[in-house]
């Protein structure tokens, strides 16, 4: 039994730092509002579960991040009608250099989170970490790729979505 209480405790902890990431993150996988609960419900378990595991190796907030992106991804696989609106970095021509998307209303914001929801898994973990604030390290921890890698696709994702978010469109097609 008291692992279990260590387990719990460490959880609430996390959810008291991290819930409202974690709302984030389901929103930014799932669109539907009560898929997005339940997506937000099975993070919230499963990371109750990691936590039996969690042995200190990385900040709370690194494994918070791990987990939820971990689910969310997954949940994302699952929904194999989505396959064909995701989109991988790869699928692009660069385009120009422009400034960040600046979001300034509701309006926007669900547009932009609309463009983020067609990422493939990956390019979505990247941006929505470096939107939570992490750093390149930190992201390369939770997604497995190199720091210099992340910096790279967070480039190339706000490159992206700029184009796409300027252009007025809330989809992110495949060029022809």
């Amino acid at each position: 039994m008291g692992a279990n209480t260590a387990q719990t405790d460490l959880y609430r902890q996390a959810a008291d730092q991290f819930g409202a990431a974690v709302e984030r993150l389901a929103a930014a996988y799932e669109a539907d509002p009560e898929r997005r609960r339940d997506l937000a419900q099975d993070i919230h378990f499963q990371l109750w579960r990691s936590f039996a595991h969690f042995d200190g190796r990385c900040s709370m907030r690194t494994w918070v991040y791990q987990v939820g992106h971990r689910v969310g991804a997954s949940h994302v696989l699952k929904e194999r009608r989505t396959w064909s609106r995701l989109v991988s970095l790869e699928d692009f021509d660069p385009p120009p250099d422009r400034n960040p998307v600046r979001v300034d209303g509701g309006r926007n914001l669900e547009r932009l989170h609309a463009l983020i929801q067609q990422l493939k898994p990956l390019d979505r973990q990247v941006i929505l970490s470096y939107l939570e604030g992490l750093d390149a390290a930190s992201t390369g921890e939770i997604t497995g790729l190199s720091p210099a890698n992340v910096a790279m696709k967070i480039h190339r994702i706000k490159n992206i979505l700029a184009k796409r978010f300027h252009e007025g469109g809330s989809h992110v097609e495949r060029p022809s």
